[in-house]
């Protein structure tokens, strides 16, 4: 399991951190690639800017991307995912503190998999960590790859 990418598309320090410990203490040993703003997100999915040359191809198991990112949102960055064949079916869970119905909307009608609200205890911050990791890491049949 531990080959399995998780790209974490995050902005706040703070919750940086949060997620790289909920998923230690919930034994998720998967190499976490962190991101910090939309464009960034997209250079490391296409393999432009700063990762010219990381092979597009190998795309992270699970991607948990924030609403609210400088240079690019977290929704615009959901658009270009499902605009690209190679990124359409790759999971994308939207992991925000936003409790809009706008987000929540949008999010949907853009094609994420799931959206879930940051819980902000970090014991339940744990046990969505974990929960997430078992059902997208070890339960979930992977979309097969566009050729």
């Amino acid at each position: 399991m531990t080959n399995k990418a998780i790209l974490l598309v995050e902005d706040n320090p703070s919750d940086i951190d949060l997620t790289k410990r909920a998923l230690e203490k919930g034994h998720i040993l998967n190499r976490l690639v962190v991101v910090s703003d939309g464009q960034e997100a997209l250079d490391y999915l296409f393999g432009t800017g700063d990762y010219a040359g990381r092979e597009a191809s190998d795309l992270p198991t699970l991607t948990l991307l924030d609403i609210k990112l400088p240079k690019l949102s977290g929704l615009d960055v959901l658009r270009r995912i499902r605009a690209e064949p190679v990124t359409r079916r790759m999971p994308v869970v939207i992991l925000t503190s936003s409790r809009e119905e706008a987000d929540m909307g949008a999010g949907y009608d853009l094609g994420v998999n799931s959206y879930i609200r940051k819980p902000v205890e970090f014991e339940r911050f744990v046990q969505c960590a974990v929960q997430l990791g078992l059902y997208w890491l070890v339960l979930n049949e992977q979309p097969p790859k566009v050729s």
